[in-house]
């Protein structure tokens, strides 16, 4: 893999301890083996465990990502600067010849964008130009009319604007010339003295003297007197009246009304649509606080690339974060049954029938010789005891028990202490709704077409699940609307009795259980003893029991 790209370690939604843990601890092993950019996130929100782990061994905990289709920002933006309002035509012109571009976009000092201008906008206003009183109608400022002319300033300020009367040639003699300026005209005429004292005199606002003819001291004195400005140009008369008109600010011509944009962080699918419908060459971008970034094309996204992930602690689609469809998966780490995730192309899959994710980690870090910073330490102890319910767990194996030993060493933690500690904390659910808490060790699986979900709470205390358990029973109808599958089952699982009392709603749930485990319904729960483990116990029971 290229170093300069960014690799996301990322567990699954509803994130418990082992998989943020896990995503931390592998993103530091791939960076110190290979180099590369590899950023731990999570998909989901942190509990009260996770957040107690964090904050007792001082790590931060990763960005949220919740989605991680193909944005705006992976894609090849094309960075072209925006331009002022204020320059003229001509001067965008150059600069889209300069830049080999078809559309710029016009910003202010803050960045943000005011509005777009195309080559096909540029060339509107040249071939619809009839209303000779369109240069003052658009407020040209004079220092572009002397840009685009290739003029020098006479008399004046280039830094005014001529903003009444029309454009006119003076080819007639004077007595004629007399009978069309009116006052304020603009007026492009030769080195012929009588004409221009004549443009002055009619009040002219300001006159364009052609062909670099010398301009007298006594014009200069009459026209600084009349308040009219001089401008010298060294073209023909037919030269700068084919000019002056490309001399108007763009912002006359811009377009500012239902502009189409997209932010960075806009995703691709949903652009799609929006922009096969407008044939537009190109359309811009803007950042979060909404500054412009730069133009990307329908082309571009032929050539969009995928984000480049690494699963870690699941491996079944319906636990990944949103858009994994759309993602490149390199690598997946885990310790569950084998999933219904596909890729595109092979994969480095480590699957490993262990109690913890972290155990496989910490067994990478032995296979690298890679030293186990005590803060990594940590966190990796933590996701095995958490896992493993302090050992406790079915699921929990001799290589868990023996690398929780050694992680605990290295981070100078008492196994029981730090459990009870962890436990407490991730046990603390006073203020949390019932949403938060049914979904905070939340897993949705599959078996035999039949789509179901298995919520989990950990507790040491009884006293702790009889505070909770009438808010979850109550809360259960509406988990079922919402999550959308055919079966609920919610885990109130003792630690330290070593037994879970289970919720269940939907279609033939009751039975199932009933029939699988040989238990009845008391007070609307089925007490399972010696059941603590969702992986190892409830849900191979489950599946099993589907599939038949």
């Amino acid at each position: 893999m290229e170093k300069d790209k960014t690799v996301y370690v990322i567990g699954h939604k509803n994130p418990d301890t082992d998989s943020i843990c896990s995503a931390i601890a592998y993103a530091d092993i791939k960076t110190r083996i290979s180099g590369g950019r590899f950023i731990p996130k999570r998909a989901g929100q942190l509990n009260e465990e996770t957040q107690f782990v964090l904050e007792r061994f001082g790590m931060e905990a990763p960005a949220l990502m919740t989605d991680v289709g193909t944005q705006v920002k992976d894609i090849e933006i094309r960075k072209t600067e925006g331009v002022n309002s204020g320059i003229s035509l001509k001067r965008a012109w150059e600069i889209m010849k300069e830049k080999n571009v078809v559309t710029l976009a016009i910003t202010n000092e803050r960045e943000e964008l005011e509005g777009l201008i195309t080559i096909g906008d540029i060339a509107t206003s040249y071939m619809d130009v009839y209303d000779s009183r369109i240069l003052a109608t658009a407020r040209t400022k004079y220092r572009n009319i002397i840009e685009t002319i290739n003029g020098t300033m006479v008399i004046g300020n280039e830094h005014s604007y001529f903003m009444h009367g029309k454009v006119l040639v003076a080819a007639a003699n004077p007595d004629l010339m007399e009978s069309y300026i009116e006052e304020d005209d603009l007026v492009i005429l030769g080195n012929r003295y009588e004409s221009q004292l004549c443009a002055i005199e009619m009040n002219a606002g300001c006159i364009i003297v052609c062909e670099g003819a010398p301009v007298s001291r006594t014009i200069c004195k009459l026209a600084e007197e009349r308040g009219c400005t001089i401008i010298s140009s060294p073209h023909d008369t037919f030269t700068v009246a084919r000019l002056i008109y490309q001399s108007m600010p763009i912002k006359y011509f811009m377009r500012s009304d239902h502009l189409i944009t997209f932010q960075t962080e806009s995703f691709v699918d949903d652009i799609h649509e929006i922009m096969a419908k407008k044939r537009h060459r190109d359309f811009p971008i803007l950042d979060e606080e909404g500054r412009y970034v730069g133009m990307i094309s329908r082309r571009n996204l032929l050539n969009a690339g995928r984000k480049n992930v690494i699963l870690v602690d699941h491996n079944e689609k319906s636990q990944a974060v949103d858009g994994i469809e759309s993602a490149e998966i390199l690598e997946i780490i885990d310790h569950h049954r084998i999933g219904t995730l596909e890729t595109v192309s092979p994969v480095y899959f480590r699957n490993q029938p262990l109690g913890c994710t972290a155990t496989i980690l910490c067994k990478i870090y032995d296979e690298h010789n890679l030293e186990i910073p005590p803060k990594m330490a940590g966190l990796l102890c933590a996701a095995i005891l958490s896992d493993t319910l302090m050992y406790r767990s079915p699921t929990c194996t001799r290589a868990d028990r023996e690398a929780a030993e050694k992680l605990a060493g290295i981070a100078g933690i008492n196994v029981e202490e730090f459990s009870n500690e962890m436990f407490r904390a991730g046990s603390n659910l006073k203020n949390k709704t019932p949403e938060e808490i049914f979904l905070q060790d939340f897993k949705k699986f599959s078996a035999n077409d039949v789509s179901f979900g298995v919520g989990q709470i950990n507790v040491m205390r009884q006293e702790d699940l009889e505070e909770i358990k009438g808010t979850i029973l109550d809360y259960l109808p509406e988990a079922y609307q919402k999550q959308n599958v055919q079966m609920l089952f919610f885990m109130l699982t003792n630690i330290v009795r070593e037994r879970t009392e289970l919720l269940c709603i939907g279609a033939n749930a009751s039975k199932l259980i009933e029939e699988t485990f040989e238990v009845t319904a008391h007070n609307q729960m089925y007490l399972l003893r010696g059941v603590v483990s969702r992986k190892k116990q409830l849900l191979p029971a489950l599946v099993e029991a589907l599939q038949q």
